[in-house]
Order: C-alpha cells, then sequence, then structure tokens
C-alpha cells in the first residue's frame, strides 16, 4: 500500500513500445493506479503494428481480421517510476502486451526479446548486455523548424556549437546543468547511465550503460533513457534527437550492443584466457555475421537509417569482424579475458531497442545452436578489404525484402512479428515515396 500512497497525488502515464520504438498508451489520474497495477489496461492490439506516424496498418491483419480487438498491457515493474523532468507531478508505468486470455502477444517487442532470452536460459546461459546510444542536442527551435540546428551553450561561452570537438570536456563543461540533470534523473529511475562523451559531431553525444544480466531490462533503460533525454533536453531550452542522420555531411548516431555470455555457475563462456576468446564466441559471431543482411530492416528502419552507412563513417557497410577494430560490424573489443565480449556496431539510435537486442542475441544464438564458424578476422581498414564479406543492404527497400524472405527471422522472432513490421515498413515506404521532394522541385521543375 506504501507504492500506493508514494503517487497519491500525481497522474501516471502508462505505455507499451511499438515495433516503431514509439510510446504508445493513456494518461491516467491517481485514482486509477490500483485497478491499473491488478489489472492492466486494454489497448487495441493493432497498435503495436502502426506506422512511424501512428496510423493504422491495414495490412497487418491486426485491425479488421480482429474486429480491432484489444489486447491487455500489464505494468512489467512493481511500482510507478517518477518522471523527474515533468511540469506537474507525474509518474511512469512500462507495460507489455498479452491476448486477453493472458498468453504473450508476440508482436510486441518486449515479448520477443523476452522470449529470445528464454531460448538463452533453456540452454543454460544467461546474457550480459550493455547498449551505447548516441543523440544530438539541438537548438530549441529545430522542433518547430522541421530542421536541425546546433545548440547555444548558454551557461559556458554563448557560442553555439557548430565544430567537430570529439571527446571534448570543454564541450561538456559547457553543457554542465543539463547533463547534471540527467544523470540525476537516471539515479530516480534507476537507470545505470555510465560514462558521457562528447562525439564527432557538433552536439553529439555518447551515454553508455553499464553491463546488467538481465537483457529485457537493458531494453527497459534504453527506452527510458530516450524519453528522459528529450524530456530534460526541453527543460533546459534543447531539443534532443536520435534520428540515425540529423546532418548530411555530419557523424549519424549508432546505438552499438556490448555483450557476453554467462553459465550456470555465472563463468563467462566467452573468455578462455586469450585474446581470441572462445570457440563459442566465434559461433555467436558468425551467427551475427550470417544474418546482419535479412536484419537491417530492424538495424535500420527508416529511410534516414541508410545514410548512416557510408565509406570511412564510422557505420559498417559490410559484414565483417575483427579484434579491436572500429572499422568492422561485429568487434571483439581488448579487454580482460574475464570480460571478453562482443560489440555489435551496426544499428542506428533511431531503432527499436527490444527488437535490436532480439535481432542480436537471435541470431548469435542460432550461430551457437547450428556451430557455425565466421571466416578469418579482418585486420586493418575494412572499408579497403570489402570483397571479403557480404555488403549490407544500403537501401530501404532492399533490406525490406531481404527481411521478408528471412527464415531466421520467421524462426526466432516469429512469423507474425514479420508479418506486423513488414507491412509497416510498406505503409512508410508508401507514404514517403508517394511525396515529392523538394530537390526534384529543384531539380527538375
Amino acid at each position: 500500500m506504501s507504492d500506493i500512497n508514494f503517487i497519491e497525488d500525481h497522474e501516471f502515464d502508462l505505455f507499451i513500445t511499438d515495433l516503431n520504438g514509439n510510446l504508445r498508451g493513456k494518461r491516467i489520474p491517481a485514482s486509477g493506479l490500483k485497478g491499473v497495477m491488478a489489472n492492466g489496461v486494454k489497448l487495441p492490439q493493432s497498435v503495436i503494428g502502426f506506422d512511424h506516424w501512428g496510423d493504422d496498418v491495414l495490412e497487418n491483419g491486426l485491425v479488421f481480421e480482429t474486429g480491432d480487438s484489444d489486447g491487455i498491457c500489464l505494468p512489467v515493474h512493481p511500482k510507478p517510476i517518477p518522471v523527474p523532468w515533468a511540469e506537474s507531478a507525474r509518474d511512469q508505468i512500462l507495460a507489455m502486451m498479452y491476448n486477453p486470455d493472458g498468453t504473450p502477444f508476440f508482436p510486441d517487442p518486449r515479448q520477443i526479446l523476452t522470449r529470445i532470452v528464454e531460448r538463452y536460459k533453456a540452454l543454460g546461459y544467461t546474457p550480459v548486455v550493455a547498449t551505447e546510444l548516441e543523440f544530438y542536442l539541438l537548438d530549441g527551435a529545430s522542433e518547430a523548424k522541421r530542421r536541425p540546428s546546433p545548440p547555444v551553450i548558454v551557461d559556458g561561452n554563448g557560442c553555439r556549437l557548430s565544430k567537430t570537438d570529439c571527446y571534448s570536456i570543454e564541450e561538456m563543461d559547457g553543457l554542465e546543468g543539463f547533463f547534471a540533470e540527467v544523470r540525476r534523473d537516471c539515479e530516480i529511475q534507476g537507470i545505470p547511465a555510465d560514462t558521457i562523451i562528447s562525439e564527432l559531431g557538433p552536439g553529439q553525444f555518447e551515454i553508455n550503460m553499464k553491463h546488467t544480466d538481465d537483457a529485457v531490462q537493458a531494453a527497459d533503460h534504453a527506452i527510458m533513457f530516450k524519453r528522459l533525454i528529450k524530456g530534460v533536453a526541453r527543460q533546459h531550452d534543447f531539443g534532443a534527437s536520435f534520428m540515425a542522420k540529423p546532418y548530411a555531411d555530419k557523424s549519424g548516431n549508432g546505438f552499438h550492443v556490448h555483450f557476453s555470455l554467462l553459465d550456470e555457475q555465472g563463468n563467462n563462456v566467452f573468455d578462455d584466457g586469450t585474446e581470441e576468446g572462445t570457440r563459442l564466441l566465434r559461433n555467436a559471431v558468425a551467427g551475427m555475421l550470417a544474418h546482419m543482411s535479412d536484419s537491417m530492416l530492424v538495424f535500420a528502419p527508416h529511410l534516414n537509417s541508410y545514410r548512416r552507412f557510408q565509406a570511412g563513417a564510422h557505420a559498417p557497410t559490410y559484414a565483417s569482424w575483427g579484434y579491436e577494430n572500429r572499422t568492422v560490424a561485429v568487434r571483439i573489443p581488448e579487454s580482460e579475458p574475464e570480460a571478453r565480449r562482443i560489440e555489435h556496431r551496426v544499428s542506428g539510435a533511431d531503432a527499436n531497442p527490444y527488437l535490436v537486442l532480439a535481432t542480436v542475441l537471435g541470431a548469435a544464438l542460432h550461430g551457437i545452436e547450428t556451430n557455425m564458424l565466421p571466416p578469418e578476422a579482418i585486420e586493418g581498414d575494412a572499408y579497403s578489404q570489402s570483397e571479403l564479406f557480404e555488403a549490407l543492404p544500403n537501401r530501404w527497400e532492399a533490406a525490406s525484402e531481404t527481411f521478408r524472405d528471412s527464415p531466421f527471422m520467421m524462426e526466432y522472432l516469429g512469423e507474425e512479428f514479420v508479418r506486423v513490421y513488414a507491412a509497416a515498413k510498406d505503409q512508410e515506404q508508401q507514404k514517403i515515396y508517394g511525396r515529392i521532394s523538394n530537390v526534384e522541385y529543384e531539380a527538375y521543375l
């Protein structure tokens, strides 16, 4: 009962995450909390499959064929989580969707990741995961203008962040108030934020999360963190964007995933005391490389996502791997043997964290279950050795085709997910390609 009293005078947001990573739910008065925590909230199951703009996707089989029936959204945490940046007292409740009979609704991306983790546990393994998310701080007017502009550091020297200043401490000094509030709010919400880095673009930053042996919770933290960054940015008259490529000539926003595996005794099964790691590590790498092309629609879900993938832009264009090499798609970082792990470097920050982790871990699992082995690890510049590895799809439509035809996606993430997600991407492509761009008028009118 103390948890209920804690938020007696608050409203609260209950939300699920749709396949695009957008939050969908309801704002509910405090009087409804006890019932929500016990029984959840009803939402149409079709909400999971909305397109990016929140429109129904009639081709996904979840709308008219089902009578647009409801699912049950049940809270995934024992009590609400404060929203410190909100102007009025408010909390949030992260939820997951179920069928009316209580069984998991597997187009829900959190359910998909949960199922992958359970497959690991059936083999006696627990994934240990850490995420790295990049984002841009923008001038506060950027959202209204629909164009990105670097922020002015008011509490610094009053200058606009218009130049690249990678790993700059002074740049972060000028944003001390913003990052102090980010740190405070992460602690309040239980988000395990670790290091903060000034990245390659003007106003671009990366915040790394600490490793956790709960992969589903790692994705929860990534979802909550993205909401937190945007909320705190508005409090400081900034905008914030996880768009894959806000500036055509600047660095894109990536979402890197680190993971290792523990056995039932708590041992890292990627560690054999050497820098190379175990055969099991190479099995996992092989699975990730084998399914990278058919997973691209998850890692790069939008038209803009594919602007990240350019040679020399620190975003991989081939399904390559190597040791301590940032030009590859799958990197084995230098570390102490007991910390031997894999870093997956393909996904953009615009992707859905649940689906990214489910796809990365699912591909690694397939490599382990079938004892796959990768080609030789690459040395040096991966971009100059492209003939050695499979090229990744560099267009949205091409990624849709490989995704839809993927036996791996069907088996590991589910046929219903493939149908619903592909339908959303088809509708988004039709909407965007149905519009004539300004550059076409400028060039051809």
